[in-house]
């Protein structure tokens, strides 16, 4: 879901921040024991395979700060990089130099955790990692040129934030959108150290990068800032890899034919000889939450070709294997799967699933990434899932997905119930979603059931182990049965099936989720008068809308959400994701934007309803929240607003992560108790 200025009052944000930092009296116990069990969970970042498939080494949470560990490929003789007291400071951004010995990454150690500086580890040698730059910036995604001379990464010059907009946003004051413009670019450092070079300028805020095959050429995906707001308007640039050169423009998909128009772009990877680039075009909420189909382009210009249309899944990451493959991680209902691709010059198809898996699975690089060894004969990842808690997973490449190689969270074990993957058809689409059941569950009783609905839309529940913070699984473990349906809008069936409810937020999707509840209660004991609801970001929204078009639910939390698109038009610095989902902008077609506002219908809502939000969210702007809040006081609903202070769209701070997830349980405790 996108992002938008916060325009809170102070003295609003005043009133309500003291209740977000409520402690925890008179709260159940199982609560609070179930709490304390999701904190257990260690949370591993990125994995990277070294480049001869050796080494591997790590980023896992320790005592609040990410630290890094180099072990053999088979998880043995795991060591942390540097000697400086776990939970001190922050080690993370790994990437391994083409040589397989050297491991480049990010480190605030050095300066008392002020700030982050580039470093590089000799890991066949004692010898403290050397600094190869001071840092007054943000810096993210290093990726070594594939000479090894050089580094390059994205790089903010004096950046206050990190460079994304689920982070805080920056308090709104001075003039918005050019006072304190912070710009990403593409920078690079000699592998030898020296001094920092921006490669990119500082007219275009640069996304994401890759390297041409020679190291000569950079490819990115890029706008005119700010950041925040233009990246769904995003273009294909090249240029060559040296300061102040000049940039070609090779794709623009607002004047682009056929599917990929007015789309989005991510991921551009160039083929073996420099003379294409693939990239995922697609209908897509959120830069990082990647999904597509996967076309090309010549790199020296030309029409882009969807190479893979029609295809019933959804690919997010992949990278070129060969002249004439490609290995694809994709969404395919409601599973991660990597499989195997035939390429030609027009078109794309899927030769060999290599493995599909009811689990999550990536690198840390970006959605669904792999790391794989230069032969790409071996592979690794960290995988995780509603039975298994997170591990890096690491082996031989096949039809066989590798095996974990750490033990990080081995001691885990699931306080929930059993997961099922659920399938209907509705209007013609085949649906799926997750089913939680409850924990302990007995068939001779009855339950109730929470729905949780995504964020995105476009995005897609997977299967991943929870940790403290906003979710549906924790549900279970207090006895509810947990619903995570994807409907139209989201990624695994097509990108048809993602585009499937532009113009149409609330309808349609609305209608898969209340058939997949019907689906549901035939088959198991589901109290249909004890139906939940709750989401986050798009969830949120339909958390809002939902209750003003059926009274079937009891009671609702809804997170970080939209209650009227026609003011949160108006309230928002990043108005551009708003016309590929609903076609216009709000001057031209209000009517659209009318039709999916939960406060035009606000006066069918009787559900009793907890509304939550950050106070600095760049997504879902707070103001929402006021507005959904009054108007349900103004009808009498039970309601309540809890606006947690400096949180963005993604809360950072663990006791704000434990707290939100703690009025959740309770509020459904309240309004929609598991035992009659």
């Amino acid at each position: 879901m996108p992002r938008s200025a916060r325009l809170l009052l102070p003295w609003l944000v005043a009133a309500f921040a003291p209740a977000a930092m409520a402690g925890s009296a008179n709260v159940d116990p199982r609560i609070e024991q179930l709490l304390t069990e999701l904190g257990k969970v260690r949370q591993i970042d990125a994995v990277q395979l070294s480049p001869d498939g050796n080494r591997l080494a790590w980023v896992v949470r320790t005592g609040g700060r990410d630290s890094i560990e180099v072990a053999q490929a088979d998880g043995s003789g795991a060591h942390r990089i540097g000697t400086d007291k776990p939970g001190s400071c922050s080690q993370g951004d790994i990437a391994w130099a083409p040589d397989s010995r050297h491991l480049a990454f990010l480190s605030d150690c050095a300066s008392g955790g002020k700030q982050k500086e580039l470093f590089l580890a000799d890991t066949q040698a004692n010898a403290v990692p050397k600094r190869l730059a001071a840092l007054t910036g943000v810096a993210d995604d290093l990726s070594w040129s594939p000479d090894g001379k050089a580094l390059g990464f994205l790089y903010v010059p004096n950046g206050t934030r990190r460079a994304s907009a689920l982070y805080a946003a920056k308090p709104a004051a001075g003039e918005i959108g050019v006072d304190g413009l912070e710009v990403q670019r593409v920078a690079t450092v000699d592998a030898d150290g020296g001094n920092l070079r921006l490669l990119t300028s500082a007219d275009t805020y640069a996304y994401e990068f890759a390297w041409s095959p020679d190291g000569q050429r950079i490819a990115y995906v890029g706008a005119p800032p700010p950041g925040d707001n233009n990246w769904w308007v995003a273009k294909l640039y090249v240029q060559d890899a040296k300061v102040d050169a000049k940039a070609a423009m090779l794709l623009d998909p607002s004047t682009s034919k056929g599917s990929l128009h007015g789309l989005q772009i991510a991921l551009p990877r160039w083929s073996p000889d420099g003379q294409r680039i693939a990239f995922i075009g697609g209908l897509m909420s959120d830069q990082g939450s990647t999904g597509g189909d996967i076309y090309a382009v010549p790199s020296c210009g030309g029409e882009a070709v969807n190479l893979t249309p029609g295809i019933q899944v959804t690919p997010a990451w992949f990278a070129w294997t060969g002249a004439q493959q490609w290995l694809v991680a994709q969404v395919s209902n409601g599973q991660s799967q990597v499989a195997e691709y035939a390429v030609t010059r027009d078109q794309a198809k899927q030769a060999v699933t290599l493995f599909t898996l009811p689990a999550s699975i990536g690198d840390g690089s970006a959605e669904m990434a792999l790391s794989l060894s230069a032969d790409q004969r071996k592979v690794a990842f960290v995988q995780s899932s509603y039975t298994d808690a997170p591990e890096v997973h690491a082996g031989e490449f096949g039809m066989t997905p590798p095996p974990a190689v750490t033990h990080i969270n081995a001691a885990l074990k699931p306080g929930w119930g059993k997961a099922e993957s659920v399938e209907w058809d509705n209007e013609g689409r085949h649906v799926q979603g997750w089913l939680l059941y409850p924990a302990n569950y007995d068939a001779k009783k009855t339950y109730p059931m929470i729905v949780t609905v995504h964020g995105g839309p476009s995005a897609a529940v997977i299967p991943r182990w929870p940790s403290v913070g906003f979710g549906g699984a924790p549900f279970s473990s207090l006895g509810y049965f947990v619903f995570m349906p994807n409907p139209r809008g989201s990624f695994g069936q097509g990108e048809a099936y993602v585009q499937a409810n532009r113009k149409d937020f609330g309808h349609g999707d609305l209608r898969d989720i209340l058939a997949g509840i019907d689906t549901i209660e035939k088959k198991l004991p589901v109290d249909d008068q004890r139906l939940g609801l709750t989401g986050w970001s798009y969830g949120g929204f339909m958390s809002m809308f939902i209750p003003t078009q059926t009274q079937r639910f009891r009671a609702v939390v809804a997170g970080a959400g939209i209650a009227n698109w026609q003011s949160y038009y108006g309230q928002n610095l990043i108005d551009q994701w708003m016309i590929p989902f609903f076609g216009a902008s709000v001057y031209d077609n209000p009517a659209v934007y009318a039709k999916s506002s939960a406060i035009n219908f606000i006066k069918q809502v009787k559900t009793p309803t907890l509304i939550v939000v950050g106070d600095r969210d760049a997504e879902c702007p707070a103001p929402q929240s006021f507005e959904y809040w009054h108007a349900l006081r103004a009808q009498g609903v039970p309601t309540a607003l809890v606006v947690y202070p400096n949180e963005g769209h993604h809360f950072v701070d663990p006791d704000h992560q434990r707290d939100v997830l703690q009025r959740a349980l309770t509020w459904f405790e309240k309004y929609l108790p598991a035992s009659k």
